[in-house]
């Protein structure tokens, strides 16, 4: 077992997991460790919002401010490294697709330096097709939350 596995079983993903669990890269790469997985029902991704992110460049000069579709990704990234954590080896290349966002509510504004908590419960699957519902914080202030389903498929089916 190396040290990547002995990570992702003890509920929790480092960088070097999720960049094996899911494709995205940077600059779209939106969470940096997962921990408190519970396969099949619930994770809490981390994003450290960093100044040297390329969307900061216009939103807005002066005033750089995270896109509020860029947390709800960073919800949906989340998500996908539960979904692949819970599917195990057969979910190491599916990908993870949104199919609605529902009831997306920003509260407070996400800004450089800000360490950004998204906590995640599925809510129900029904064969590739989950629904998620996730809450986002900093400093425990709730920034955004969001309800989203998502369908997990093979990428030759994509």
């Amino acid at each position: 077992m190396n040290e990547q596995t002995a990570t992702t079983e003890m509920g929790a993903a480092d960088i070097l997991d999720i960049l094996a669990m899911i494709p995205h890269r940077y600059p779209l790469l939106l969470v940096d460790k997962v921990i408190d997985m519970v396969p099949g029902e619930s994770a809490t991704g981390i994003k450290n919002v960093t100044m040297n992110e390329p969307h900061f460049q216009g939103h807005f000069p002066g005033k750089p401010i995270m896109p509020g579709v860029m947390i709800v990704e960073a919800m949906a990234q989340t998500s996908a490294v539960l979904v692949v954590h819970t599917l195990g080896d057969e979910g190491r290349d599916k990908l993870v697709y949104f199919m609605s966002i529902d009831n997306a509510k920003f509260r407070k504004l996400v800004v450089p330096g800000d360490r950004m908590y998204i906590y995640l419960v599925k809510e129900r699957q029904r064969g590739s097709v989950w629904k998620f519902s996730a809450v986002a914080k900093v400093d425990d202030e709730v920034v955004a939350e969001a309800t989203f389903t998502a369908m997990i498929v093979d990428p030759e089916e994509a």
